[in-house]
């Protein structure tokens, strides 16, 4: 291409533009090709077995039942049938033992056993048809009162197990610096030498539950070091809701998922995350479907619908009743957002205005969108080309890459 400007001036400005672009692509290589899970379900460590996943999908389908009629009321894209396939077939999509808050202190005895047996019930999930696709466990904290034990715990684990499963993921609570995220990347390295595991086999979580993880000292964002220190090991930052409410004062009764709180320490993950690669997950409700199972299901439904307009498509679920309205709120967001997305798309790749003229950015929410409710199973892709033929999985990954021009 022809210009006016001196070779030595197009050089320079290569020079410099072309290192941050490579800068760029480093730090911010997009969402790749893993597949978020639509919830990370807890239970404590002194209760899980190998059987857990089926006796939460065998509780909830109990549940499903005896408030049909109340759950038809929040249906409003007729997707409980479908929810009730799921909780019949694989009622959780990722899982984690916890031996932090949910389980305490007990013995070293008491919680070395445990541990082991977690590694069991984990190489027994991984080799059952219906079982979460992902797993893993969350250890105590790294402060110094507990940062022994929770190494230990780790070590235990991956010896109950067998080694690093595919699909394991450790989940590191309370984290406040920068600097712990390399301490866990050595802790990583150390393992993989000394367990004889293939290298960079493990993948750990950030839980953000601090005020300190949000601003630094010095006013800066240390989430988005974390990232950077990560070594590409980080698969999701959680969000952790009551240790964060807590920290920052506020009262146990106003708590919640959507205090004003919570969503600025949410929006900061976010911002920090995005393009990364690296998931956001959206933390849990103390309210579960035991004394008043009605009321609790509405509150859980509405939470899991703002968090995924939002944009947290991964959060919490601490009852076996949670996921009937997890499911159920997903299904039904990624339905009605179908209807306005797919024939968006099909406009954009056409070139027909319809009314709204979308540019390359919103094609791309749009097929990300329309992608996240196939990955989730809202609808299948031959119902997608049933009203949009063409419009395949490849086609929608190349909108989301920007790699399909509008004809």
């Amino acid at each position: 291409m022809n210009t006016r400007l001196p070779e030595h001036i197009r050089a320079r400005i290569d020079s410099v533009l072309d290192s941050v672009d490579a800068e760029l692509r480093g730090r911010y290589p997009g969402a790749g090709d893993r597949v978020q899970p639509v919830h990370t379900a807890y239970v404590p460590a002194d209760r899980a077995t190998a059987a857990t996943p089926a006796e939460w999908g065998a509780t909830a389908l109990e549940l499903l039942h005896r408030h049909a009629d109340f759950l038809v009321g929040l249906d409003v894209t007729g997707s409980l049938p479908a929810v009730r396939r799921r909780l019949t077939q694989r009622p959780i999509q990722d899982m984690r033992i916890d031996f932090e808050d949910g389980y305490g202190f007990r013995t070293d005895e008491e919680e070395d056993t445990a541990a082991k047996a977690a590694g069991e019930a984990l190489a027994a999930w991984a080799e059952k048809p219906g079982a979460p696709v992902s797993f893993g466990v969350r250890t105590k904290g790294l402060a110094a009162n507990e940062r022994r034990r929770a190494l230990r715990t780790l070590e235990l684990v991956l010896d109950g197990a067998g080694g690093a499963l595919p699909g394991f993921v450790f989940t590191v609570p309370k984290i406040r610096a920068a600097e712990q995220v390399s301490a866990i990347v050595d802790l990583c390295t150390g393992l993989e030498h000394g367990h004889g595991l293939p290298e960079r086999s493990l993948r750990f979580e950030l839980q953000i539950e601090s005020p300190q993880a949000i601003i630094a000292p010095d006013g800066t964002a240390p989430i988005v070091a974390m990232i950077q220190r990560a070594d590409g090991r980080c698969s999701a930052l959680h969000f952790g809701t009551y240790d964060y409410t807590a920290a920052c004062g506020i009262a146990a009764t106003d708590q919640a998922l959507d205090h004003p709180a919570a969503d600025y320490a949410k929006s900061v993950m976010q911002v920090a995350a995005a393009q990364t690669g690296v998931w956001v997950c959206d933390g849990s409700t103390q309210i579960v479907p035991d004394v008043d199972p009605e009321g609790a299901m509405a509150n859980h439904h509405r939470l899991v619908d703002r968090a995924l307009r939002r944009g947290y498509y991964q959060g919490w679920d601490m009852h076996p009743g949670h996921l009937i309205t997890r499911w159920l709120a997903t299904y039904d967001f990624f339905r009605s957002a179908s209807e306005v997305a797919v024939p968006r798309l099909v406009a954009y790749l056409d070139r027909r205005a319809g009314g709204v003229m979308d540019e390359p950015a919103t094609a791309e929410a749009l097929a990300s969108t329309v992608l996240r409710g196939l990955r989730a199973e809202a609808f299948t892709e031959a119902e997608v080309l049933a009203t949009a033929p063409g419009l395949t999985s490849e086609v929608l990954l190349d909108l989301v890459a920007r790699r399909v021009r509008a004809t």
